[in-house]
């Protein structure tokens, strides 16, 4: 449901665009553009060289491009069919009674929506709320239940200078630029009440009034709420708690995660929604379940009295698998924002402080956990693949006294992605012409995934040339200009035209970069490595791109380390790292690689899910035997596996072996399949890109996953232990 200043800006952009495309207004305030059947053309073509510059902000677009170029198109009657069709789609997809929701769920279940929460959202790229994985999760989450029709509230945080831009300089060291977003440029609407004023939710964080006003965002039949403090009316402190997307010290991170917690129940309340649970995605939310708690107390009961009530109404998803990964605040922090709010749970500083010890029943001499708050606020937690449940029901046993590791009530669903977001139109439209013309909405039927060997290789293999001859031509022009902007020389700048070759095996790398994940395991052993990127018959190219949080020196060497490596003679042209990842960066890869690298140290992985969008595209994996991969690998089938399951403390001794495990894979495996070749067509390598989309494609998604929280998760304890039907189409 649109808000009234949505509804009056929709009005002023149509006042500026001719009667034809006037649903372009529409289209644009709704996310639902960014995976439609024109996502990638309906904007771009109003403008390209515009639309790359806003970061492919419709609304931004709209305001900007001139209106000559509007009245040009209006003259056009194939681009205006073509946005009346589109709006045609959309108006048919918001008001659809017929969903996998109504169907599967009992009708008092459809009433109340689902309130999940996350401290970032990658939606589209142009919207400053993510970083990376949890965040395009998140979003991807809220995706699909739209899709399904299942009622959920998103709530997080809207960031003025959002994560970080990243630069990198002469050195190959990464830079980091923060720039001021205008949300009135954005596809989000400031939420009014009825005399015009923000709605304004307002917070004691030590010993100041802090308000933070509400935005929605429209994600399909979704709404996302976002709290912003950058308020006049705040002080100068209080205006940065939502500065930057983890930015700033051990305060800011607490004030934001007090923020998104508690302010984000009080945000719900103010705008009337009644959730029937609530979903905590990562321990940042946490301090909602003491926001509960302190609203139903209002009208009945003590702390413990309640205690049962929130616990029925909250679910906990967690994610990280190291227990130094969690966040942590000193009991001396943590004080002074809860000084008052203990005493309104009535609670002493000992009892409330004890909610978040990881050992209960030590002295309180440990900082305060929030996973550890939101295991024991919640009914039900998971981990986000089998492994990650494992390994979380091993790290967290300490909160549940005489029960068995293997009986820690922690589960697991195993993360997926939004399909319709990240399978490339050229792929798409094969799965239309020989799966099924609707293919999106049966995406779980693994019957219709048999149907890709049907696929002829030819046509398979000519569409993932052209999607790779995309993502080449994409990255010397984002190498060349990273050079123009250093001032590198002129030759170098023209170099970039020759960086990469369409012909040639291309492995992709990108991710965010930590020292766990290792993005620099393939130049282990630089001469074996560049033995095999410079082989002058079988040669292999790859594509690099990621950030390291700006605080984190070792993976910033890490990235300086390839970049150095990258400028040897035999390679320079055969490793490039391409600046400032972002969603539409990682739609270019994940749609054009070959390979899908991936080099965590195990466990460490929770699941990831850039594999998964690799393989909807035909990539194959390589990956460690960690988080998802574990689950979808089939040997000699659809993918290969690094080194084993064997885990190895010693990580000198575990790099070595997994690196040798790599080159041996690709000397003898990955490469001679890929140059196997009968008239230009490697027939075995397009029969492992069919087995990878027909292996993982059926589960490894985010309808499935959505349904699995419902069946799992959402639905009451009695109707949990049913485990309703799922059926997805």
């Amino acid at each position: 449901m649109q808000s009234q200043t949505a509804i009056a800006h929709i009005q002023h952009l149509q006042d500026k665009i001719a009667y034809p495309l006037q649903g372009l207004a529409k289209l644009a305030f709704n996310c639902w553009w960014s995976w439609s059947s024109e996502h990638l053309s309906i904007f771009r073509n109003i403008d390209f060289e515009k639309w790359e510059q806003c970061q492919h902000n419709p609304v931004e677009l709209l305001e900007t491009v001139p209106s000559e170029r509007l009245a040009q198109l209006a003259a056009d009657p194939e681009y205006c069919q073509r946005v009346l069709e589109l709006v045609a789609q959309f108006e048919q997809y918001l008001v659809t009674q017929d969903t996998w929701a109504s169907r599967n769920l009992p009708p008092d279940q459809l009433q109340k929506p689902i309130a999940y929460f996350s401290i970032e959202y990658g939606i589209v790229r142009c919207l400053p709320t993510y970083s990376g994985g949890l965040g395009i999760l998140a979003a991807d989450h809220l995706k699909s239940a739209s899709d399904l029709g299942l009622p959920i509230v998103g709530i997080g945080l809207l960031y003025r200078q959002g994560y970080f831009k990243q630069q990198l300089d002469f050195t190959g060291w990464q830079q980091e630029i923060y720039p001021d977003y205008r949300f009135e440029e954005l596809p989000i609407e400031l939420c009014r009440d009825a005399q015009g004023e923000a709605l304004t939710v307002t917070l004691q964080i030590r010993d100041r009034q802090v308000r933070a006003q509400i935005w929605q965002v429209q994600i399909g039949r979704i709404n996302l709420y976002l709290l912003d403090t950058h308020r006049e009316d705040n002080e100068q402190i209080d205006r940065w708690i939502t500065g930057q997307l983890y930015g700033g010290g051990q305060d800011t991170r607490l004030a934001q995660e007090y923020l998104l917690g508690i302010g984000g129940v009080r945000a719900l309340q103010l705008l009337g929604i009644k959730p029937q649970l609530y979903h905590l995605n990562e321990g940042h939310a946490a301090f909602a379940t003491l926001e509960i708690a302190r609203q139903l107390m209002e009208s009945t009961g003590t702390f413990d009295e309640v205690r049962p009530l929130v616990r029925d109404r909250c679910v906990f998803t967690t994610h990280t698998p190291v227990p130094a990964g969690h966040d942590i605040f000193p009991r001396d922090q943590i004080a002074p924002y809860f000084t008052h709010y203990w005493q309104q749970l009535g609670l002493s500083k000992e009892a409330f402080l004890d909610l978040g010890n990881r050992h209960p029943g030590k002295d309180g001499w440990e900082p305060f956990n929030m996973t550890a708050l939101a295991l024991k606020m919640s009914r039900s937690a998971n981990g986000v693949s089998q492994l990650n449940g494992k390994t979380c029901r091993q790290m967290w046993s300490c909160l549940y006294s005489n029960v068995p590791v293997e009986e820690v009530p922690i589960g697991q669903i195993t993360n997926g992605v939004h399909h319709r977001t990240w399978t490339a139109p050229l792929i798409a439209d094969l799965y239309k012409q020989y799966l099924h013309p609707d293919w999106a909405t049966h995406v779980t039927d693994a019957q219709m995934w048999a149907k890709v060997d049907a696929i002829p290789d030819d046509e398979l293999w000519w569409r993932h040339q052209r999607l790779q001859a995309a993502l080449i031509a994409y990255t010397r022009l984002q190498i060349k200009q990273a050079r123009e902007r250093r001032g590198e020389p002129t030759e170098a700048i023209a170099a970039a035209e020759q960086l990469l070759d369409p012909n040639i095996l291309t492995i992709g790398f990108a991710r965010r970069f930590s020292s766990y994940k290792r993005g620099d395991l393939i130049t282990y052993d630089p001469e074996r490595a560049r033995a095999i990127f410079s082989n002058p018959e079988r040669p292999v190219q790859m594509i690099v791109a990621g950030k390291a949080h700006p605080a984190d020196e070792e993976s910033k060497r890490i990235i300086q380390r390839l970049i150095k490596w990258s400028h040897h003679s035999d390679v320079r042209n055969r490793l490039v790292f391409v600046e400032d990842y972002d969603m539409h960066i990682a739609q270019k890869l994940v749609q054009g690689v070959d390979v899908w690298l991936n080099t965590p140290r195990r466990p460490h992985e929770a699941s990831g899910t850039s594999g998964q969008k690799v393989a909807f595209n035909g990539g194959i994996n390589c990956s460690i035997l960690d988080g998802w991969w574990c689950e979808a690998y089939q040997e000699g089938v659809n993918g290969w596996a690094i080194g084993d399951t064997a885990d190895n403390d010693d990580t000198e001794i575990q790099d070595r072996a997994d690196a040798e495990s790599l080159y041996e894979l690709l000397e003898t495996e990955i490469i001679p399949c890929y140059y196997d070749q009968t008239a230009g067509i490697p027939h075995r390598w397009v029969q492992m890109m069919k087995a990878s989309m027909r292996t993982i494609a059926p589960f490894f998604n985010t309808d499935r996953m959505v349904a699995d929280y419902v069946n799992q998760m959402y639905l009451p304890k009695h109707e949990v232990s049913k485990r309703a039907k799922v059926e997805m189409h």
